[in-house]
């Protein structure tokens, strides 16, 4: 098929790729001239393991190209994706403007039937006015689908191409059957494509990634009473997440979820409960929870060393919201660094990938080390926010000699207690006594 996904963001580059993988001719739509210059050069404005290998392939043997013009792609396309962002408003709900401006190109550039299909996360209701959109423009038939992307950063190419389920939500079968042609070839080994209603589709997303934050800020307060009551969270992970109906993934006790996906749809999910009337009491609580986790290291260091932390360094490992990604949206690293130069501390910081990304939020209010180890030098202590695999089995007798002080707050719970007690380390989890 001939496809045109308008937006080169993670969802829309990865969309892209994986589809042109399949044989399917596709190019990809950005107004920023900068990112499309460089996919042209063969470079990619995000990190995620096996996407550059890739790309590299499919726009070799021809099967996928970059443009900032939509409409002579959208001309020659039986299926367009709008995958550009729906950042949060103030209030948390969606923000659909360039959904919204998408679809009126979208409309503008029409010379057949097309199935237009909503792969950004949006609210439901939205497909509703993307019609609307194109409608007042359009000259020639089309479709509205939805179809919620679940990938997960650093594993998103084997999620889109070997993915658990894929979500269709189509009210015209003439759509649905061409959107079950286009996904035939990821679920051949039996993993189902559902399909439903375009509100239901749109809910679903959304449905997911609360629940999933919902099992992890459970996990966080579970972890804060057994610091309260002497008992160990890794014990009470493996008893409950042995229980099929509950499940062993999500269940770590950490400093919170972060990234573009959990904070965003939580917020949006609450949103368009009060735009209906209903007070989504769970999910509030969850952000509360999350929030809170945040800041839990920042209110161990100041218990630890006082309120006052002027002279103090600290060595932070982990800055992207989580491994394999350099995304620190919402990454609970910036809050902790944030916390603790409120107080007068000075950073060290290290990450495998998000460096730049660090560089750009951060600029000159901490240091960028070379290296793990180097971000050590003369520290007096040091905070893991992201749990790296590069970060797991370290030289704990260099650090030592490395360190002023060899203190370790450990936010993602990495390293076995009496281990790190044995080595000499003054050491600190979370839910583990």
């Amino acid at each position: 098929m001939k496809l045109t996904v308008i937006g080169t963001g993670y969802v829309g580059l990865v969309a892209g790729v994986c589809f042109a993988e399949t044989g399917n001719e596709v190019v990809c739509v950005d107004v920023d001239q900068r990112k499309i210059d460089m996919l042209n050069r063969g470079e990619l404005p995000i990190y995620e393991p096996g996407l550059k290998e890739l790309l590299d392939r499919v726009v070799k043997l021809g099967r996928l190209s970059f443009t900032t013009e939509t409409g002579p792609a959208v001309a020659k396309s039986q299926v367009v994706f709008i995958a550009v962002g729906t950042p949060p408003d103030e209030d948390g709900s969606a923000d659909l403007q360039h959904v919204l401006a998408a679809a009126r190109e979208v409309g503008a550039a029409l010379t057949g039937y097309t199935v237009v299909v909503d792969k950004s996360t949006v609210p439901v209701g939205t497909a509703d006015k993307v019609y609307e959109a194109i409608r007042a423009v359009a000259k020639h038939e089309f479709d509205v689908v939805s179809n919620p992307e679940f990938l997960k950063e650093g594993a998103a190419i084997n999620d889109f191409l070997k993915p658990d389920r894929v979500v269709v939500g189509a009210d015209s079968e003439r759509a649905r059957e061409i959107m079950l042609e286009l996904y035939g070839p990821f679920v051949r080994s039996g993993h189902p494509i559902i399909t439903m209603d375009v509100r239901s589709a749109e809910l679903t997303k959304y449905a997911a990634n609360s629940m999933l934050a919902t099992k992890i800020s459970f996990m966080n307060e579970i972890a804060r009473i057994c610091d309260l009551v002497g008992a160990n969270v890794e014990n009470v992970r493996m008893g409950i997440g042995s229980d099929t109906r509950i499940g062993s993934q999500f269940l770590y006790s950490g400093v919170g979820y972060g990234g573009s996906c959990f904070p965003k749809d939580v917020k949006a999910i609450i949103h368009t409960a009060a735009d209906y009337g209903y007070d989504f009491r769970i999910l509030k609580a969850v952000e509360e929870v999350n929030a809170l986790q945040k800041r839990l290291l920042v209110e161990r260091v100041r218990a630890r060393f006082g309120d006052d932390l002027t002279g103090l360094v600290f060595a932070l490992w982990g800055l992207a919201f989580k491994p394999r990604t350099d995304d620190m949206r919402e990454a609970p690293a910036l809050e902790i660094i944030e916390g603790l130069l409120a107080s007068g501390a000075r950073f060290q910081v290290f990450d495998p990938e998000a460096m730049h990304e660090a560089r750009r939020r951060l600029g000159d209010k901490v240091s960028y080390a070379i290296d793990d180890y180097e971000a050590l030098r003369d520290a007096d202590a040091l905070l893991v926010a992201t749990e790296w695999s590069d970060f797991r089995e370290p030289d704990f007798e260099r650090m030592k000699s490395m360190m002023k002080t060899p203190i370790i707050f450990d936010g993602r719970n990495i390293y076995r207690p009496e281990k790190l007690r044995k080595l000499g380390f003054e050491y600190q989890s979370i839910g583990r006594p």
